[in-house]
């Protein structure tokens, strides 16, 4: 198992910017896709962004798009969130998470191990 922690979270006006960062120990980082989800207050989980192993491949939700970027340090350990042009809809705790393949999905099930999360507020 890996043991991921998440930082960076805070409180941002609507067009700010923030950079979550999660850092990974445990097995071998480099070898799993890793993930960002989101969960607003009163909703389910859902998928954010997703990177492959090597930091060459990514995937993302729609409502994201243009304005996040994922982004992996294999050598740090450490998956990145750079999100911009923030919207008070993406309002919410944002958790990192560890896939069991090397190819990111958007499903939770597929992945093994999660952050305790990091809260994001966007004020409008």
């Amino acid at each position: 198992q890996v043991q991921l922690v998440e930082s960076g979270g805070g409180l941002v006006q609507a067009g700010g910017s923030l950079r979550l960062s999660c850092a990974a120990s445990g097995r071998t980082f480099s070898n799993g896709a890793m993930g960002w989800f989101r969960q607003a207050p009163g909703k389910e989980r859902r998928f954010v962004m997703g990177i492959d192993w090597s930091g060459g491949s990514t995937n993302y939700a729609d409502s994201v798009k243009g304005r996040f970027t994922i982004s992996r340090d294999n050598a740090k350990n450490t998956v990145y969130l750079q999100m911009d042009g923030l919207k008070p809809e993406d309002t919410a705790v944002y958790y990192c998470a560890a896939s069991k393949f090397a190819f990111p999905t958007t499903r939770g099930p597929d992945y093994v191990s999660w952050g305790q999360g990091t809260q994001v507020t966007v004020s409008s």
